[in-house]
Order: structure tokens, then C-alpha cells, then sequence
């Protein structure tokens, strides 16, 4: 039996794609193909991805925002990332549909290194829809929901922890803590769902989804893990419920983790 998300032999399928795109995006994607060719041109960029709800086709105009992918043809430099912020900015400012506009730079060596085959290289492959160039998942291999998977996406969520507990303690203005419940919210959801994904033999990076196939497994938790979603969705400026994801659910999250799927191997 195939699992959600997968294709007929098994791996995980490409989730987004153009075509998925709603007609309130498309010009949103189309200036961002426009502008990221005018700001970076052929020498510097080797190829640039969509990823998130938008190639999905469940953005909401007005909540959702607009991720994208560069891969440069050498790693990034400050020239480049100032180059990628002021992206972020004119798009942003410029579209009133999109919520943030968020830009990743790494550079091609890095998108395909061994080190970078179940993590970066299968976000590229898996999770990234072509904008421009040409598609590095034709050099990279096909997946299957394993423990190795598992282990490189989110077997580091221990190291997150210092850094959310620091910011939470640190005074701070509501736009700090939105920020700050939105990325943890949203990585503990990816993460609880990783955790049993090898069990579920599926993929989805769908909110309810993946907080059900965690509750399934881990009914404890379950109540937890739907805050987390809820969250995820609407975030907040609750100190309180920030200590319940923070303090509660992520370090018991990152110990299950490593007992299951073992420690994401070592970056420089």
C-alpha cells in the first residue's frame, strides 16, 4: 500500500508545482522571478525554488507567506544576503497578498554534498518547486520516509532549544514574540510529525495532518502538539502558552527524538 505523499514506487513525492499556484499569487511569483534574475543574473545564480503554501496551492491571500530558495553558484556573501534582504523588502512591501517574504541562500556545493543529501538535498528535491534554472533535483537522488530521513531533517532540535528559551526570558515587543511562536510552532509540528513519519511510510507537510499522525503515536502528547499547530496557524504573544511549546513539549520532543531516530550528524 502506497503512503500519503508518496508516488507509485514508494518515495516522496514533489509536493509543490506552478501549476498549483492560486491566480491571487501568480503575480506575486511572477515579480519574484523577474526581480530575482535583475538582482542576482546568471553569473551568480545557478537556479531558484518556491517552496511553502504558495506552490502548494493552500496559501491564503493576505495571511500566508512567500518562501523562496536561491542556490548561487559559490556560497553566499554578505553582498549576496544584502542583496536577498532587499528582495524580501520590495516583494513584501509591494504585495499586499503575501504576509513576509522569507529568501535562503546556500550555495550548489553545499545543496549537493553528502553531508547535505538527507537534509538540504532533499529539500531541494522533495519540498522546492523550480522558479528559474536549472533543477538540482535531477542530480540528487529519490526518497523513501526512513529513520536516516528522519534523523538528518530534525534530529538537531536540542540545539534549538538555549536559543527559544534565551529569547522567550529576554523582554522583548509582541513582534518578537510572534516571530518567535511562529518558528517554534512550526518546527515542533515538522518535527513531531518526522518523528513517526518512517512509521506512517508517508509525507505531508500539512498542519493537521502531521499533528494527527504524531497524536496517533503519541496520544499523551497530543494536546501539546495541537497547540503547537494552532499556533503555527494564529501566532501569539502568550508568554505563557510560548512555555508550555518551549519548556514542555520541546525538550521532551528532542530526547523521544534522539532515542528513535538517534542525533543529525555534526554541521562545521
Amino acid at each position: 500500500m502506497i503512503g500519503e505523499g508518496l508516488d507509485e514506487d514508494g518515495y516522496i513525492a514533489r509536493e509543490g508545482s506552478p501549476e498549483r499556484v492560486a491566480a491571487e499569487f501568480a503575480p506575486v511569483v511572477d515579480a519574484a522571478r523577474e526581480r530575482i534574475a535583475a538582482a542576482f543574473g546568471p553569473a551568480r545564480l545557478h537556479s531558484a525554488y518556491l517552496y511553502g503554501s504558495i506552490p502548494r496551492g493552500t496559501a491564503i491571500p493576505g495571511v500566508s507567506d512567500l518562501d523562496l530558495l536561491l542556490a548561487l553558484r559559490h556560497e553566499p556573501t554578505p553582498a549576496d544576503r544584502a542583496g536577498a534582504d532587499a528582495l524580501e523588502a520590495a516583494l513584501d512591501s509591494a504585495f499586499p497578498q503575501v504576509n513576509g517574504v522569507g529568501v535562503l541562500l546556500f550555495g550548489t556545493d553545499t545543496l549537493l554534498s553528502e553531508l547535505e543529501r538527507h537534509d538540504l538535498g532533499w529539500f531541494v528535491a522533495c519540498l522546492c518547486t523550480p522558479l528559474l534554472g536549472e533543477d538540482l533535483a535531477e542530480r540528487l537522488p529519490r526518497y523513501r520516509p526512513t529513520s536516516l530521513l528522519a534523523r538528518e531533517t530534525n534530529g538537531d532540535l536540542v540545539l534549538a532549544l538555549r536559543r527559544w528559551r534565551e529569547r522567550l526570558a529576554a523582554p522583548a515587543p509582541d513582534a518578537g514574540l510572534t516571530a518567535l511562536s511562529r518558528a517554534v510552532s512550526r518546527r515542533l509540528v515538522r518535527t513531531g510529525f518526522t518523528l513517526v513519519m518512517p512509521r506512517r511510510n508517508g509525507w505531508t507537510s500539512d498542519l493537521t495532518a502531521s499533528t494527527e499522525a504524531f497524536a496517533a503515536h503519541y496520544p499523551g502528547r497530543a494536546e501539546q502538539m495541537r497547540l503547537a499547530a494552532a499556533v503555527a496557524r494564529t501566532p501569539t504573544t502568550d508568554r505563557a502558552v510560548l512555555a508550555v511549546l518551549i519548556d514542555d513539549l520541546a525538550p521532551w520532543l528532542a530526547a523521544e527524538y534522539t532515542a528513535v531516530h538517534g542525533e543529525k550528524a555534526p554541521r562545521p
